[in-house]
């Protein structure tokens, strides 16, 4: 998952369109993209989209990114994805494990109630001073959670925290990174909002690489290559997804959803991001 794109729920036009385009992840979002007045219209419209055969056939991977759990919107965003198949549920501004619990319950009872097949899996998104302080008890607060993901706008513009300031960048990265592997999940980097700003971009993506982070997030198409390049994956990067995808062949015929690799252990975006890997690989060598 080198690139998560984000693609408002408003936009439905737009869903097919980033589904074909280079990013590894679609984040279809129903918080801060979305007005008051639009929020049930776009859940409907991403519900919609991500049930139906042209996501379903996509081997990538598919995220919603929900209203936050302390909004009167999340009860019914869940109600509406519990069984739609999803990579990840992406909760927003999490500050502690009693809220994350609490949603798990939540998501939990709306899986129940749809006879959903699997369980939701959770990347979280930490923004908040709070947040960043408990990360590691948030990220260990149940084991749906795969990830945490940093949110530098929220975490910075309101404390005056300057975002051009490399070594302010690199303190909140490395503190949601050490909380990430106390816990045992990934970490995922922020998004970038100046989309001209290549050279920034790249930058920040190339810090978060050096740290351990799986990937970075897009807010526009044209900041895919960048991240797609800061995480290419290097030899041993390639041969460990190689031994990730044969394993996982024999895991699915012994019908374990999870299992380990070199130490590793590998779940769905794993496994997509191994897949990825591998294929990539394949085309870079078919390539003349």
């Amino acid at each position: 998952m080198r690139s998560k794109l984000f693609v408002p729920g408003t936009r439905p036009e737009l869903f097919a369109k980033a589904l074909a385009g280079e990013a590894e992840a679609i984040s279809f979002d129903l918080e801060d993209a979305v007005p008051e007045s639009g929020k049930g219209a776009a859940r409907e419209h991403v519900a919609a989209f991500v049930r139906g055969e042209l996501a379903r056939g996509s081997r990538k991977l598919l995220i919603v990114r929900v209203n936050a759990p302390d909004t009167p919107h999340f009860a019914a965003d869940i109600e509406a994805l519990a069984d739609a198949g999803l990579d990840l549920i992406n909760l927003p501004k999490v500050e502690s494990p009693e809220s994350v619990r609490s949603a798990v319950a939540l998501i939990a009872a709306a899986e129940h109630a749809a006879l959903a097949e699997t369980e939701n899996r959770l990347l979280l998104t930490i923004e908040t001073p709070r947040g960043l302080r408990d990360a590691a008890a948030i990220a260990a607060a149940d084991a749906r959670v795969a990830g945490l993901q940093l949110g530098l706008a929220d975490l910075f513009e309101p404390y005056d925290i300057a975002r051009n300031d490399a070594a302010n960048v690199h303190a909140a990265l490395f503190a949601l990174r050490i909380a990430a592997a106390e816990a045992g999940v990934f970490a995922y980097d922020a998004a970038f909002a100046d989309v001209a700003d290549a050279q920034g971009y790249a930058a920040e993506a190339a810090m978060a690489r050096r740290l351990g982070f799986l990937g970075k997030t897009c807010i526009h198409p044209r900041q895919v290559a960048l991240a797609n390049a800061a995480f290419e994956p290097d030899e041993a990067e390639v041969a460990h997804a190689r031994r990730v995808v044969a394993f996982a062949q024999t895991a699915a015929g012994q019908g374990q959803g999870a299992f380990v690799v070199d130490g590793r252990m590998i779940d769905r975006p794993f496994l997509k991001r191994a897949e990825a890997i591998v294929a990539a690989a394949a085309a870079r060598a078919a390539t003349p």
